[in-house]
């Protein structure tokens, strides 16, 4: 636990979300499963603070985020928030477009992996929830679709623009935050839109079986090329290779670091402590 995660307590329980935390790995659930679990502004508002939350702590080493029912999320609810933002002003408006970029930074900058466990529709900002994630587990019956041009908006939403080219590639992207048209499974693992193909209906047990995996690997480690991956994206090789070099310099002087040596040494499996 992080010695400066402020004066107010943790949060004991969450209105939009299920969340679970067990040996170090958090399952937070979308459970609107009548609707397909579309979010609504109160969902988008505590998967940003639970991200931020959760963050601080240093209590999670892996995250899976899973939908409830038929599907892992439909996106936005269309009575919710697409009929309640017809009436709001422009800067209503932005404040509402800037806390569901909030909640993709969120899921980018938190120092644990996350991995989305996909089963059925993952639309709109779900779909988008997913692509930000680390790791895409999806089982056969998944599809996505970026529907944001559907409903007369720019494809590029929720930072959709600069996420799927540097998954899929620009040929991709452009074809998919255009049309919206959906993308079955088959085609998504074809493209790198999936990292893993689970077996129908076993989605939300393989992201937990790699989240599991990346709990007890060395936690620091992960985090450290979570932020490099992230950073780097827009970075000159010159720089990239000055940030890398800067980074191994600091985790060489690590705990984690001297255990690998040590186990290697005495020929057991390292006891990582994300130090």
């Amino acid at each position: 636990m992080s010695p400066f995660t402020g004066s107010a307590a943790r949060t004991e329980r969450w209105r939009h979300l299920r969340v679970d935390l067990t040996d170090g790995v958090a399952t937070v659930t979308l459970e609107r499963p009548e609707k397909l679990n579309a979010l609504t502004f109160g969902a988008y508002a505590d998967l940003r603070d639970l991200l931020a939350e959760l963050s601080r702590e240093r209590a999670v080493r892996a995250l899976v985020l899973a939908g409830e029912g038929r599907g892992f999320c439909s996106g936005g609810d269309v009575d919710e928030i697409i009929g309640a933002t017809l009436s709001m002003d422009t800067a209503q408006l932005l404040d509402f477009n800037r806390m569901t970029g909030q909640v993709v930074r969120a899921v980018r900058e938190c120092p644990f992996p996350v991995v989305a466990a996909i089963h059925g529709v993952a639309a709109g900002a779900g779909a988008v929830l997913a692509l930000a994630a680390d790791f895409r587990v999806a089982d056969p019956t998944a599809r996505f679709a970026f529907l944001f041009t559907r409903v007369g908006l720019s494809g590029g939403d929720m930072g959709a623009a600069y996420l799927l080219p540097r998954v899929v590639g620009l040929g991709h992207a452009t074809r998919l935050l255009m049309l919206g048209d959906p993308v079955r499974a088959p085609e998504a693992e074809r493209i790198g839109l999936i990292s893993e193909l689970a077996e129908e209906g076993r989605a939300d047990e393989a992201a937990r079986s790699l989240a599991r995996r990346l709990s007890e690997g060395p936690a620091l480690a992960y985090a450290q090329t979570k932020a490099l991956l992230t950073a780097e994206l827009d970075m000159p090789l010159a720089a990239a290779v000055e940030l890398d070099a800067s980074t191994q310099a600091l985790l060489m002087t690590g705990e984690d670091y001297a255990e690998f040596h040590a186990a290697f040494t005495a020929r057991r499996p390292p006891k990582w402590r994300g130090r």
